[in-house]
């Protein structure tokens, strides 16, 4: 009886998966439904990156040379307007869709642009024809307005739906340029509001990354710092930006050493600029830049930069015969060092929709040596600058060596004097460099990631359950804490005010727990941690978590993992390219995965997925403010966040 009643079950359950079963989502409908496929997510920092998204597109005006000024005003009602005064949206019937124009083919279709073919634009910040149409998607109101070929034509959208026709609206003899106003969507991004003072310091960097353009601010909204009108200018590019960043801080060259070089020689299209200065006021940075598009994370064009340096300086080294020289690394470099590197190339690719890193190839090349002939020159012309900053160089060097061979005796001396209950499993490797932590949960998953690890370079330190919640906790009890007390120890570090990044015995420190509620929680808790007690840490780029697959797929020798719901339904959708059924496996945890499984897709460095852990530059404060509301001892402030953002919840897992 009950094997007729579930093969019942079955038969109904099949019977009603057919055709209409699968959903094929329009354009914008997907835009709304994964939104972080393209700005990222639905925090704070994607809603800024819908304004960037827009800037980029009269940035792309004005490289190519069709555009002088460029506007951007936040209203009091929480809509923000970019203009400018190139050669305005096209407004014609477009070529494939003639009863729409190629406005509303633009703001309303995915892919759709005038910077594939370079016909229209030599070097561009938005190559994925996506940015318009997705602010316009995620907007619960967008307007355009077109001013071209002496005519004045707007439309309006809502949520990516056309509130009607573009419609010519009067004439316009002496105006030219498009002008967007838009209001990110309350159902996407909650009580999230345009912050002025963002904006602003947005608006500002792209007038330094491009010296012929005129970027004009404006808000109406006081926030008790932001000006409300300014206008930026900047002939002399990002050497004035970098002498604004590092201020009144003494530096190692009297004046950075800067320029531009086109790359018409190398065959093609394009330019790089940069500015860079050594000073013992402030810890390294950089700051790079495609197509006037921030790359937070790097990529080719700074790998080339930083060859072109690494080169130059060990070059000079050697020519006034200091052998010292040939020890400095580009670790030595960034240290002290203010960079910013920005490239315009044709084409470039990126990696993911935020372009958050450069991946064009060329780049580094193109990059690499036009920097590289500039730094010589200007190396043997100012000789006080360059030896000022190769003595700074060679002592941070020989501060390095000298480092690393205390850390070789302190991880030997180290690994003899810990006794841990979680039994810490190291590495064989003598410095830190390329080494890397994984804090498990649990001791069955523990024993699947020995099996699975690289001996020389990854370690293991299993945690017997959740550690203590640090925020708020009384030091007495955080110094009695096994849990803690163990992975300081392994970590080779003190805490909070006692913490030295130098004597951090891993160069990655990952957190690898299973994909459900409590590995979650697990997870939560040691970030905190490591915020409240290591953060340095964390500004340095050390921590990362693990990304486990939810699913395994097989069919016949074909094997796909997908990290969810949404990876698994698409890969079903178009199958392995194997024979016969697919297979389905969920992992309810790490534990129940074999070291192969664990290895291909969580600790094989080329295989994995990580996330790494990062703190938001521009508003620090709300980290914080976050941690507090969610990690605190206050439980009407989790409360409150619940019910802020509830409805946000795509999927519960319980």
């Amino acid at each position: 009886m009950a094997n007729d009643l579930l093969s019942g079950a079955r038969a109904d359950t099949a019977a009603t998966y057919d055709a209409s079963s699968i959903q094929v989502l329009e354009d914008m409908e997907h835009v709304r439904l994964r939104p972080g496929m393209y700005i990222g997510g639905k925090d704070d920092r994607a809603l800024h990156h819908m304004v960037a998204e827009i800037i980029d597109n009269s940035m792309d005006e004005a490289v190519a040379g069709h555009a002088t000024w460029i506007e951007v005003e936040l209203h009091a009602n929480g809509h923000v307007s970019v203009r400018d005064n190139g050669r305005g949206i096209p407004t014609d019937p477009h070529p494939k869709t003639p009863d729409k124009s190629a406005l509303e083919v633009i703001f309303c279709t995915l892919n759709a642009g005038g910077k594939f073919s370079g016909d229209s634009y030599e070097t561009s910040g938005g190559l994925h024809g996506v940015g318009s149409s997705v602010v316009n998607a995620l907007s619960d109101h967008l307007r355009v307005e077109v001013a071209r070929n002496r005519e004045l034509y707007a439309m309006e959208f809502s949520r990516g739906v056309p509130q009607g026709k573009l419609a010519k609206i009067g004439a316009a003899p002496n105006r030219r340029g498009t002008a967007v106003t838009f209001h990110p969507d309350p159902e996407i991004f909650g009580s999230l509001a345009l912050k002025p003072a963002r904006l602003f310091k947005m608006a500002r960097s792209k007038a330094y990354l491009f010296s012929g353009v005129e970027i004009r601010w404006k808000t109406a909204i006081d926030d008790g710092d932001t000006p409300e009108e300014a206008t930026f200018h900047f002939p002399g590019g990002l050497s004035d930006y970098l002498n604004e960043t590092l201020g009144q801080a003494a530096t190692y060259a009297d004046a950075p050493f800067s320029g531009t070089v086109s790359f018409e020689k190398f065959g093609r299209p394009g330019k790089v600029e940069w500015a860079i200065n050594w000073t013992p006021a402030r810890d390294g940075f950089i700051q790079s830049y495609c197509n006037t598009v921030p790359t937070p994370e790097g990529g080719t064009h700074e790998a080339g930069f930083w060859a072109a340096i690494l080169k130059g300086i060990k070059a000079y080294g050697e020519l006034v015969s200091n052998r010292k020289a040939s020890t400095i690394t580009r670790e030595d470099l960034i240290t002290g060092a203010g960079a910013l590197v920005s490239c315009f190339i044709r084409e470039p690719e990126f990696v993911g929709q935020t372009k958050d890193r450069l991946a064009t190839v060329e780049a580094q090349r193109m990059v690499e040596n036009a920097v590289r002939d500039h730094f010589d020159n200007w190396l043997a012309a100012d000789t006080k600058s360059a030896g000022a900053i190769l003595d700074f160089l060679v002592l941070r060097a020989e501060e390095r060596l000298r480092r690393r061979q205390e850390k070789e005796t302190a991880r030997k001396s180290a690994t003899k004097r810990l006794r841990l209950p979680g039994k810490l499993v190291d590495c064989s490797a003598t410095n830190r460099a390329g080494t890397e932590l994984f804090i498990v949960e649990g001791d069955s998953a523990g024993g699947s990631a020995k099996m699975a690890r690289d001996r020389k370079t990854q370690a293991l330190l299993p945690l017997r359950g959740k550690i203590l919640n640090v925020l708020g906790a009384a030091s007495s009890k955080l110094g009695s804490n096994q849990e803690i007390s163990d992975l300081t120890q392994a970590l080779g570090v003190g805490l909070g005010s006692k913490f030295n990044i130098e004597d951090l015995r891993y160069d990655k420190i990952i957190i690898m727990t299973d994909a459900d509620v409590d590995g979650a929680h697990i997870a939560s808790l040691l970030m905190t941690f490591f915020f409240t007690q290591m953060r340095p840490m964390i500004d340095a780029g050390h921590l990362y978590l693990a990304c486990p697959p939810l699913f395994r797929l097989t069919q016949g020798a074909k094997r796909v993992y997908c990290l969810d719901e949404a990876e698994r339904d698409a890969w079903l959708e178009k199958g392995l390219g194997g024979k016969g059924k697919i297979d389905v496996s969920r992992f309810k945890g790490l534990g129940e995965m074999d070291a192969k499984d664990l290895k291909d897709t969580t600790m094989n460095p080329e295989t994995r997925k990580l996330i790494r852990v990062s703190i938001d530059e521009d508003e620090p404060g709300e980290t914080g403010d976050l941690v507090e509301r969610l990690m605190g001892k206050k439980p009407e402030k989790r409360f409150e966040y619940i019910q802020e953002n509830a409805r946000f919840v795509e999927e519960l897992d319980v």
